[in-house]
């Protein structure tokens, strides 16, 4: 692995199936490291108060996560946290207990540290009424120093079906500047098998919505290797999708694990895509993309070239946690609601993720830490080593090696022997101390980062897992 580098090329990859074939096995989506199945019941409350405190030495601005558990319907590929009801009424004491674990948190801060980047994630946020959202919002607001910043990120994730454009006015007006949009398919025949029956129409006048009130950038999801799914059917999404140049798009892959995701069971093997039609998706999704100017960003993401994660991707600033890829890389981030995760310091924590339990937990009056874990100096090192490869898909050995007083080659002796496998594909690279992928090796990022992640050595971890493919 000596070779002259080649970095890859920032707007794209090659697609090569028949490396992706080889090499399609499951892996971490590394929006942390070490992974939340590696957490502990060991770590509580008071462990999350010191990391607070050392986290305010540092003055760092705050990301809000808040999880909203509740959809009105299951859709049956969904692998999320959520609790599905009809009943509305339901979101006004969730947001009730989501402002008590504030009033409980905040003043753990020090004064002044601004709030840069709000997410709200589920479930399906908008199963809140627009009153009971903007009481969560501005209540918020109250216990927090939100910044006034036009760089601020606040966003949310959207069911088309369950909201108007009325709805993303007042969105609008509590400063959500983001929204995401989740499609997956326009084909009714996948639709139906998914339970996700939803129009054409309705999506697109709320991606207009959006624009309309001064949104700045929309996301769209699709997922790729879903029951009854085809190529001419999703290439019909593709150009629906692409007519209306959303700012981000995100290509999932479906991962079919339905002894871990009950909805699952309801989809039947035999309309799966078998592997070779998955991958031909995949390449079609890559192929309409690229064409159609967008940068592709890393894992399933891509962004228009002037869109903010393309900036941050070409000026080294890219960042990557439990919200997905985020330009606000220096920030603590703090989650609100049931199964939320917080990175803190050097430090995770995870509120439970059983709606009763974290409702328990708060009545009680207490913090909500279920579990956690506290870095050692090796996390650390290895944190930012596979943060960088998850963003940049490279990642300099000397200037880490300077950073944390350690000989990049010596260290990582056993993981850049284990690299070879993947370079003698030449999905990465390595040389002269700079590790990198490759462009056949950038829809692969996180199997070049779990050459890297000491956790993995058990041969059963993987299995927990989705493919990479």
């Amino acid at each position: 692995m000596d070779t002259p580098l080649a970095f890859p090329d920032p707007l794209g990859w090659t697609f090569d199936p028949d490396i992706l074939r080889r090499h399609d096995r499951p892996g971490p989506r590394y929006t942390s490291y070490p992974t939340a199945p590696h957490f502990h019941d060991g770590y509580g409350a008071g462990q999350f108060r010191e990391a607070i405190a050392r986290s305010n030495a540092s003055a760092r601005p705050l990301s809000l996560y808040v999880h909203v558990p509740y959809c009105t319907s299951p859709c049956f590929y969904c692998g999320c946290n959520r609790v599905i009801s009809r009943d509305r009424d339901k979101g006004a004491p969730y947001v009730d207990r989501v402002l008590a674990e504030a009033d409980r948190v905040a003043p753990l801060f020090a004064p002044g540290r601004e709030v840069t980047q709000l997410h709200f994630g589920g479930g399906t946020p908008n199963f809140l009424e627009p009153e009971q959202l903007s009481r969560l919002v501005e209540g918020l607001r109250q216990r927090f120093c939100f910044s006034g910043d036009t760089g601020r990120d606040f966003s949310i994730e959207l069911d088309p079906r369950s909201v108007s454009p009325d709805d993303i006015a007042v969105l609008a007006q509590l400063g959500f500047n983001r929204a995401s949009l989740g499609v997956q398919d326009f084909d009714p025949a996948v639709q139906q098998a998914i339970n996700r029956v939803q129009g054409v129409d309705e999506t697109l006048a709320i991606i207009d919505a959006c624009r309309r009130h001064g949104l700045r950038s929309v996301n769209v999801d699709l997922i790729y290797g879903l029951p009854k799914q085809t190529l001419e059917g999703f290439a019909r999404t593709l150009e629906t999708v692409l007519a209306v140049r959303p700012d981000r798009l995100a290509i999932y892959g479906y991962a079919h694990m339905p002894h871990l995701f009950k909805a699952q069971r309801q989809i039947v093997d035999a309309e799966l895509p078998d592997a070779e039609r998955k991958l031909a998706l995949l390449g079609l999704a890559v192929e309409r993309l690229s064409a159609a100017g967008y940068q592709y960003i890393g894992m399933d993401h891509f962004a228009l070239p002037e869109e903010d994660l393309s900036r941050a991707q070409r000026a080294g600033s890219l960042h990557r946690n439990f919200m997905g890829y985020t330009t606000h890389a220096d920030s603590d981030l703090l989650g609100l609601g049931v199964s939320a995760i917080s990175r803190i310091d050097n430090s995770y924590s995870q509120n439970p993720r059983d709606l009763k339990d974290w409702e328990a937990r708060i009545d009680a009056g207490g913090l909500p830490v279920w579990r956690g874990l506290e870095l050692d100096a090796d996390d650390v090192l290895r944190a930012e080593l596979i943060q960088q490869l998850m963003c940049h898909g490279r990642v300099d050995g000397h200037a880490l090696a300077a950073r944390h007083g350690i000989d990049f080659e010596q260290y990582f002796a056993v993981e850049l022997a284990a690299l070879q496998h993947l370079a003698a594909d030449g999905l990465a690279r390595y040389h002269d101390g700079v590790v990198a992928a490759t462009r056949q090796g950038r829809p692969l990022l996180r199997l070049i980062a779990m050459c890297f992640d000491r956790y993995l050595q058990a041969p059963q971890q993987p299995a927990r897992y989705s493919r990479a493919i």
